[in-house]
């Protein structure tokens, strides 16, 4: 009897599962974000497309970025999401076990401040209360390092919040500025209103010759936020990561499925920012998994 494209995904998971992940689980364990943000909207929706072809899920809620990869190098978690430059630097510094699925899209760095704020540069922060994302965010790898390249002449009063947490922040004028890493608007802060981006594209030279290509120009288009020029900025792909034990049979498939549901996943917006399979590979010093190598040449050769 002929067997559905469901049922062989199926058996593939429970075969990955059972004799072939590397660590015994038949359940598929997803690292994503903090509820509400937009790895966890993301995660959540890649969840429910991998449960459509018959795999088992689990969504684990996270810090992001440093955390997800530290999970899936320690074997508690199998994929999850990454900002580049924290991948970068588990494969580069830390040699972390972990390869890439996929390049997602482009974060665009945010550096928020309330719209009459005098602050106009990095180096303005000096001395001053800024939030530089919660402990494990990739967001606060990126913010450390910007900090350090604009070198202020005083060190910023650092502080340690989630989005929503360093929005109500500012608007009671506890912190004067915090640093996010997203899509362009991102929602919460399109809402917020009253904001002001500082721009970023001067550091960008900086961080590349101290980090490499995992920072781009980018350029946070006019309209966003209510500004009337376009703001230049640092931007930085997300990646969607795995374990390197990860079997090939199960990262090939997680890897289709992507693409497959890519519309109907709506990877956070962003200009030019759209899951696309030759952009995909584009994962610099982070290796592509064998099993993503083998969807890619099934595709385009």
């Amino acid at each position: 009897m002929p067997i559905s494209r469901r049922s062989l995904l199926g058996l593939v998971a429970l075969a990955a599962g059972c004799s072939g992940s590397g660590d015994g689980h038949e359940e598929l364990r997803l690292a994503t974000g903090l509820a509400g943000g937009p790895y966890g909207q993301l995660g959540d929706r890649l969840a429910e497309e991998l449960r459509r072809d018959g795999l088992r899920v689990r969504v684990l809620r996270t810090a992001a970025s440093v955390q997800n990869l530290g999970m899936m190098a320690g074997g508690r978690a199998d994929v999850g999401f990454a900002l580049a430059d924290s991948a970068d630097d588990a494969v580069r510094v830390r040699h972390q076990p972990v390869a890439a699925l996929a390049r997602m899209y482009m974060n665009y760095v945010h550096l928020v401040v309330p719209r009459e704020s005098r602050i106009t540069t990095v180096a303005a922060l000096a001395g001053r209360a800024v939030s530089i994302g919660v402990q494990g965010s990739g967001t606060a790898v990126t913010a450390t390092r910007v900090l350090a390249a604009a070198e202020p002449a005083r060190p910023p009063e650092v502080v340690r919040l989630d989005l929503d947490d360093s929005i109500k922040a500012l608007r009671d004028g506890e912190i004067e500025a915090f640093f996010w890493s997203g899509g362009v608007p991102t929602p919460a802060l399109a809402a917020l209103g009253g904001i002001r981006l500082v721009p970023l594209e001067s550091l960008v030279p900086v961080l590349r010759r101290g980090f490499g290509p995992v920072y781009e120009h980018a350029s946070v288009p006019a309209g966003a936020y209510g500004a009337t020029e376009p703001v230049p900025t640092l931007g930085t792909p997300s990646y969607l990561m795995c374990r390197s034990s990860l079997s090939g049979d199960l990262a090939y498939t997680i890897t289709e499925t992507l693409f497959r549901a890519r519309d109907r996943l709506k990877a956070p917006s962003a200009p030019g920012g759209r899951l696309d399979k030759r952009y995909a590979i584009g994962t610099g010093v982070v290796p592509l998994h064998a099993g993503a190598a083998r969807y890619y040449r099934s595709v385009y050769g």
